[in-house]
């Protein structure tokens, strides 16, 4: 059927249409169901949205994700059909049976995900039937490759292309800018992309956009890690391991962490971006995603094993992760952070674990005196000149002195003291950023909380912490949070 597009200017999180009841039933189809949409030799599937008021019979509402794709106008005509059956639908109930699945089999199901023609029911089926039947070892590798082959692929000049990541659950802990501003500085190449936040005060991503660009074109990001040796882009802007990003939003909503998928998840991308040498941060700890060090050296086993089969040379450590890292939680806070490392003012466990990563990754591409480089490089300031560079190339103009004097904190603060003199037992990583997302983070770049104190002793009346937020009810919200659930404990 041929129909008459009328584009909105909205972001749907997906692909979606509107149609007119009345076009939706001589299509036969229903709110979220699927069909497929062919403008100029380009075909895509949408999801299904129902709503007379929005549209005109025989007129096709589209979200902005899919115009990004068919580049069509208001007025233009589009074929839309009703989506065939996906062999995917058929591939996930096997999935669910408690069945494996061969290299192509996980194939069309990711190659589905990538081309929007699984709904986010089916998606969820998929990540729920991992997380219960688990995945061998060759699904595992399979849906990595499944992963890569369905995106963009890197490849950079030099001899040592390396990256890192951290599996994440430690509040602050913003060890990468600085790592690979360090490694970019002795002249490893770090194509390093990172992620919005999904449960902490902010991811990676949130907070180099405080005062650099992230969402990069492809060739944009390739020409400044050519020129630069490093950037601190977003992931989910350059269609490396697409299929990842999807699974992740669905995630999300169900709370899962599988460890199937975290393993593809974090491999693909590594690969993606064209990386031989690959540092992995495994925090574990009372508080953290990982409780136990035994439990932290079977995953780690586990990233060993993938890396050894696509040939890549790996190392993973293993770090406390039961308490914060960092002084501030939330994306201005982190960066100033960051930025007092560069200036040797900041946090010392920030610092040093900083440069212990960097050091492991100089290590690794087998550079000698890695520890010594490593430190010099930062405490020398050569690594805050290349962290400035890297911005710079990221926003296309020299203002990074600019945009650190623009740096605001939320306009209400809550200064919180101790109740009790002792020695500060416990602080929750959990309770850390469920604080902070109180506060409005990460959406409100300006909120998030300052951590006085560490694993250490305190006299009642002296600062605990320091809330900030840009609205009085959320500051409430927060005092009623810290109340409750007591994130911190003195004995």
């Amino acid at each position: 059927m041929k129909l008459k597009v009328k584009n909105f200017n909205w972001y749907a999180g997906h692909p979606v249409v509107i149609l007119t009841d009345k076009t939706a039933k001589e299509m036969n189809v229903f709110v979220d169901d699927r069909i497929a949409i062919t403008a100029s030799n380009k075909k895509i599937y949408a999801v299904v949205d129902i709503f007379s008021k929005l549209v005109k019979n025989k007129e096709i509402g589209i979200s902005h994700e899919l115009n990004r794709v068919l580049k069509v106008k208001t007025g233009d005509k589009v074929e839309v059909t009703v989506s065939e059956t996906s062999d995917a639908s058929f591939l996930i109930k096997k999935k669910i049976k408690g069945e494996s699945l061969s290299q192509k089999e996980l194939e069309i199901i990711i190659s589905e995900i990538v081309h929007n023609n699984l709904t986010n029911s089916e998606i969820a089926f998929f990540t729920a039937a991992e997380k219960l039947n688990g995945m061998n070892f060759e699904e595992i590798i399979s849906l990595t490759k499944a992963m890569v082959k369905t995106g963009a692929r890197l490849k950079f000049k030099g001899k040592y292309t390396a990256n890192k990541h951290c599996i994440g659950g430690v509040a602050g802990n913003r060890t990468t800018p600085i790592t690979v501003a360090i490694c970019a500085s002795v002249g490893l190449t770090l194509p390093k992309t990172s992620s919005r936040a999904i449960t902490s005060a902010s991811g990676t991503a949130d907070v180099i956009e405080t005062i650099s660009n992230v969402e990069l074109p492809l060739k944009k990001i390739i020409k400044i890690v050519n020129n630069k040796k490093a950037c601190l882009a977003w992931g989910g802007s350059l269609g490396l391991a697409p299929s990842d990003d999807k699974i992740i939003q669905v995630e999300r909503l169900l709370n899962l962490d599988i460890e199937s998928q975290l393993l593809a998840s974090v491999m693909s991308k590594k690969i993606a971006t064209g990386a031989k040498h690959i540092l992995i941060d495994i925090p574990y700890g009372h508080g953290s995603k990982i409780e136990d060090l035994k439990n932290a050296k079977s995953l780690g086993r586990k990233f060993y094993k993938i890396a050894k089969r696509f040939n890549l040379k790996m190392k993973v450590v293993y770090t406390d992760g039961t308490q914060p890292i960092g002084d501030g939680f939330g994306p201005v806070l982190e960066m100033i952070d960051i930025i007092k490392v560069f200036k040797s003012e900041g946090p010392e466990d920030l610092k040093e674990k900083s440069i212990y990563l960097a050091a492991e990754l100089i290590k690794l591409c087998r550079i000698k005196n890695a520890k010594t480089k490593a430190r010099d490089a930062l405490e020398s300031g050569k690594a805050y000149e290349k962290f400035k560079e890297i911005v710079n190339a990221q926003n296309g103009k020299n203002n990074f002195d600019k945009k650190i004097k623009e740096l605001k904190l939320a306009k209400f603060k809550k200064i919180i003291p101790a109740k009790k003199s002792g020695r500060i037992t416990k602080i929750s990583n959990k309770g850390a950023n469920s604080l902070c997302r109180i506060l409005g983070t990460p959406e409100t770049i300006s909120a998030g909380v300052y951590l006085h104190k560490h694993l250490e002793k305190i006299k009642k009346g002296e600062p605990l912490l320091t809330l900030y937020t840009e609205s009085k009810v959320k500051m409430k919200d927060a005092l009623k949070f810290l109340e409750e659930f007591k994130p911190i404990k003195i004995r």
